[in-house]
């Protein structure tokens, strides 16, 4: 879908990470809307444009954007599990667990307050990915809007390396792949 931004916006460059402004009535091409964020083309590149900034879209439905809210009953656990499946890679319309991207997930106790730590461990399709501090601060913060949570901390690793195969059976339907 294409549409024209009705105000300078902030957005991220993808691969590169860079934060960039694009101007007002910046014609751009919505590529992809998960987790709330927008991916653009614009000027020949991929642009994440935050959903704190989708206002700036001329005519954009984001539809079911995701909530971090929790269930009924739910433990924390799935909880925080829920909150990172509403975190998406800009250029992959697949959450970033059924990626295969998520190594590690752990809850602690907190401080004195008796609300959890949650620690994550995750790493990214590409290490020269600029956008991996975006992606893991979107979970992060996700994981902090949860009720119960004290804190979250989410940690980029090398080891081992990502490779297609660690993609769920779910994300290969999305993708069309087996």
């Amino acid at each position: 879908m294409e549409t024209v931004l009705t105000r300078d916006c902030s957005a991220t460059a993808i691969p590169a990470g860079n934060a960039v402004t694009l101007a007002k009535g910046t014609s751009v091409f919505i590529t992809q809307t998960l987790g709330g964020n927008v991916t653009v083309r614009a000027d020949g590149g991929l642009f994440r444009i935050a959903s704190f900034d989708v206002d700036a879209l001329e005519e954009v439905d984001l539809g079911e954007s995701g909530s971090s809210k929790a269930a009924q009953g739910e433990s924390l656990e799935d909880q925080v599990w829920g909150a990172l499946k509403q975190c998406f890679d800009p250029e992959i319309p697949i959450n970033i667990v059924d990626l295969g991207l998520i190594y590690d997930m752990r809850i602690e106790p907190g401080s004195a307050a008796g609300q959890p730590q949650v620690y994550v461990k995750m790493t990214l399709t590409a290490q020269g990915c600029g956008m991996g501090p975006v992606i893991a601060e979107d979970a992060r913060t996700r994981i902090k809007l949860l009720d119960e949570v004290e804190e979250a901390a989410v940690e980029i690793v090398w080891d081992p390396v990502w490779n297609p195969q660690m993609i769920s059976e779910e994300g290969r339907q999305i993708l069309g792949i087996s």
